[in-house]
């Protein structure tokens, strides 16, 4: 049995990788010019927010942005040294912790959306019609499955 792609499947590979990097520098260079943080702090502020007062344990967190921890370390301290976020300690577990959004977290991240939200419309919105959008979304997550 074969195992390298054919061409389809390796064209359809380019234009995976190549998509992602066009939308995702369009982005960023979106944010950056309105003085915002970078797309990664939107979604963990996002996941945050979705958590509620209950907040996530670090390694909750991770699963759901599928980052290194090293990584995500390094991210939830910038994140936190501008007070977007708190962590606090769980009395039922000695070393564990809950990281939770602070209401400074709650304004930034709806800032970061209001770029971010027009963004992904002109990236991705003003280029597919709705059914294609369904039917992309669809294909993608058999990717993800």
């Amino acid at each position: 049995m074969d195992k390298n792609p054919g061409k389809s499947v390796d064209q359809a590979w380019t234009n995976l990788l190549r998509a992602h990097r066009v939308v995702l520098t369009g982005v960023e260079a979106k944010l950056k010019a309105a003085r915002l943080p970078p797309l990664a702090w939107y979604d963990v502020l996002w996941e945050l927010d979705k958590a509620g007062k209950d907040g996530l344990r670090p390694f909750e967190l991770q699963k759901k942005l599928l980052l290194p921890q090293y990584h995500l370390s390094r991210l939830l301290e910038r994140i936190e040294s501008k007070g977007y976020l708190e962590r606090q300690a769980i009395k039922e577990d000695g070393r564990g912790q809950r990281l939770v959004l602070c209401k400074k977290g709650v304004k930034i991240r709806q800032e970061i959306w209001d770029v971010y939200g027009p963004a992904i419309h002109a990236a991705v919105g003003e280029h597919l019609s709705s059914t294609e959008a369904v039917k992309l979304a669809k294909l993608l997550a058999k990717l993800i499955a």
